[in-house]
């Protein structure tokens, strides 16, 4: 998840600052004699300010989010003598060539203005504001990953209730299923067949959606069975191309990801007309799991209005996921697309 801060929070910030310390070293100006420089003083400070800021945003935004956000410690510590290099430059810009032009007055004297000493002596002055940019990356990131977990424990406390009021006496529910199943065997082994697959289903959505990760087998598995059920809803009438290729014996997956768009498919689209036909394709290639979904919609459906919800899910994937994964959905003209790219993990 990407850091979305207000660019005017560093502003604030650095404004804040330089009122601070201006007050501060006027206070100290006037005891030693030097107020008649005031107005020098705010404007090399002011364009020092400048300096500052670009370096602290350039580093905020750039070198921060490139390397000390994927933890790669020792390249950050790397950038940190280019940034200072940078602004070095930046100060000699706006001090010794914008402002000598405005005013005529040098900040550095002659000696003081060779590349070596300045460059040396800025490394000094620009050192605070790589500090202070690192720990506000920090700190935001931190602020970012405390409230993202807070929607997650909420979104799974939602999930566990949701679970619980579904979790009447499961016992009771498959030992029943099981009469039922006895029953139907040698009677009707259709029906019976299709006993044990609700049995299934049900089994999976109370043991296995609140784990961490599950078998993708039996994440397919799952999916599977709901089809299998579907088609029994839609008797000869569904008309939906639905394939899986690849292997998938060792893999694993958070849990319920797949049938967020498998049920969007059977709740949205329009499954009974031959000449709309829907498609859900599922590929596991090399390291990676693709879905692809096709379908038209019926008229006056809200299509993401289902399941965990299209914004659950996205928090479940960059939880789970990072931004190693692709997501993406498409609306046209009554058409719906849905794909999605996920790594894998092999189960030891």
């Amino acid at each position: 998840m990407k850091l979305k801060i207000p660019f005017y929070y560093h502003i604030v910030l650095f404004l804040g600052l330089f009122v601070a310390l201006y007050i501060w070293d006027i206070g100290v100006g006037e005891k030693d004699g030097a107020s008649i420089l005031n107005k020098l003083f705010f404007l090399f400070s002011f364009s020092q300010l400048l300096a500052l800021f670009v370096v602290y945003s350039i580093n905020f935004y750039t070198f921060c989010n490139w390397f000390l956000n994927k933890k790669k410690i020792f390249i950050y510590l790397l950038t940190i003598p280019i940034s200072l290099v940078l602004f070095a430059g930046v100060r000699y810009l706006f001090q010794e060539v914008i402002l000598f032009e405005i005013i005529g007055i040098h900040n550095y004297v002659e000696k003081s203005r060779e590349i070596e000493f300045y460059i040396r002596d800025n490394f000094f002055f620009g050192l605070p504001a790589l500090i202070l940019s690192s720990l506000s990356f920090l700190f935001w990131k931190f602020q970012e990953a405390y409230q993202q977990n807070q929607e997650l424990l909420l979104e799974n406390k939602k999930v566990e209730f949701q679970m619980l009021k579904s979790q009447v006496s499961p016992h009771f529910l498959f030992n029943t299923l099981n009469t039922f199943y006895s029953q139907l065997v040698g009677k009707d082994d259709e029906m019976a067949s299709d006993v044990l697959v609700l049995s299934d289903l049900l089994r999976y959505v109370i043991t296995e959606t609140d784990k961490v990760e599950v078998l993708l087998s039996k994440e397919i598995q799952f999916v599977e069975n709901y089809i299998h059920l579907q088609k029994k809803r839609f008797e000869d009438q569904l008309y939906l191309d639905f394939s899986i290729e690849g292997d998938y014996t060792s893999e694993k997956i958070v849990p319920s990801v797949l049938i967020h768009f498998i049920e969007n498919v059977f709740k949205h689209g329009t499954l009974n007309d031959p000449d709309k036909k829907a498609i859900i394709t599922i590929k596991i290639n090399e390291g990676f799991l693709e879905i692809y979904t096709f379908n038209y919609s019926m008229g006056g459906e809200h299509y993401y209005s289902t399941g965990i919800g299209f914004d659950n899910l996205m928090k479940r994937l960059e939880y789970a996921y990072k931004d190693k994964f692709v997501l993406e959905n498409t609306a046209e003209n009554n058409i719906f697309k849905m794909y999605l790219k996920i790594p894998l993990k092999i189960s030891l």
